[in-house]
């Protein structure tokens, strides 16, 4: 008889990690999904642990625990089981991050952003020309410069090479980039089922991570917007969770800009990762608040800021997490007033997509 039979599938263990390893990548997951909330984080592991026996005879979650707080996860300074992360669990967190978004892309070489210039880098280009004084002896292209002997001199036994037969390969210039990630917090990011914070977290934790790794001299700053914008740092992303708030794009964006003037780099960008279109707007001690459509007050403003970072040649790229048609025509809009770039992606896509943006950063020097 012909066909398939269908059997549940149960993954193999990876032969390489014991249960500590293999449950501590697990509960890493659950302390981002719960925002650093450690005891829900057990719990959740607990009756993960009753439903699917993750634990092996002679070792619980009890064991688990214990190993935790000697191998520095976790600390508890009040002696009463009040349990917190450790600086050692939120890189682990950030590193598990890096792996799970960008781990195919660890191989590349390392180094800073390529530009369309030439000069003093890294990496060979593919471009010829003839040599000039101060040009290093090792760009001389030896091939192409012997060919330029022979054929400008001849073959003879008196073999002539001058400084006219020589040619160079340029190297690309590599450049410094300040980028400020926005990270939309508002109420809708965990509407509908729906849990979109975490991902965004999580390419928020793998984007930091792998600029610190391979991109040392570029600067991340990250902030969040809901009511108000407010910065935060890199070690309380696992922290950060969703509020009660509207949108107000306003003052994420003057954050972003206020943060961007103080760096010196020529090279600027902002991220923007949201859900939805800007609801709200703060006049003087008061909010301007309108979540049904597009309010042209608040769009006014939003998009008068989006200007000002284009003549500021601050690009901004738009992450939009959602896909209706209204919100992507205001995501049209905004992307043609400044210039930038706007993505409409699934969270599945988001880490790829921005890694992608931030790689084949080209902005010029000015």
């Amino acid at each position: 008889m012909k066909g398939f039979r269908f059997t549940k599938f149960v993954p193999e263990k990876d032969p390489d990690k014991n249960t500590f390893d293999q449950l501590l990548d697990i509960f890493m997951q659950l302390v981002t999904m719960t925002g650093g909330d450690v005891a829900e984080a057990l719990s959740w592991l607990t009756n993960l642990d009753n439903r699917y026996g993750l634990t092996r005879p002679g070792y619980g979650i009890g064991d688990f625990i214990e190993d935790l707080k000697t191998k520095g996860y976790l600390e508890d300074k009040t002696g009463k089981g009040e349990f917190k992360i450790t600086g050692k669990s939120e890189q682990t967190i950030r590193k598990n991050a890096l792996e799970e978004i960008f781990g195919k892309l660890k191989r590349g070489k390392s180094g800073q952003h390529k530009t369309t210039h030439t000069g003093p880098g890294e990496e060979a280009g593919s471009d010829r020309r003839p040599f000039q004084f101060g040009d290093n002896l090792d760009q001389i292209a030896l091939t192409d410069s012997l060919r330029n002997a022979q054929v400008n001199h001849g073959f003879s036994d008196d073999f002539l090479l001058t400084e006219d037969d020589l040619e160079v390969v340029d190297k690309e210039l590599r450049t410094q980039t300040s980028t400020v990630l926005m990270i939309d917090i508002s109420h809708s990011m965990i509407l509908y089922g729906e849990d979109r914070i975490t991902p965004a977290k999580k390419v928020a934790m793998a984007l930091a991570e792998l600029i610190k790794t391979r991109y040392p001299k570029d600067t991340l700053d990250v902030i969040v917007f809901g009511n108000d914008a407010w910065q935060i740092e890199i070690k309380d992303l696992p922290y950060l969770q969703v509020g009660p708030y509207h949108t107000n794009t306003v003052a994420g964006l003057e954050l972003a800009m206020d943060l961007l003037r103080r760096r010196k780099n020529p090279n600027k960008q902002i991220f923007m990762i949201t859900d939805g279109k800007p609801t709200c707007l703060k006049v003087g001690i008061k909010y301007y608040k309108n979540a049904f459509g597009i309010d042209s007050k608040i769009l006014k403003e939003t998009l008068k800021l989006a200007a000002q970072c284009r003549r500021l040649k601050i690009p901004v790229t738009t992450f939009m997490i959602a896909s209706d048609p209204y919100l992507k025509e205001f995501v049209k809009e905004f992307t043609t007033v400044n210039n930038g770039n706007a993505y409409y992606s699934s969270l599945k896509g988001l880490g790829h997509l921005i890694f992608e943006d931030y790689r084949r950063n080209r902005t010029k020097r000015f």
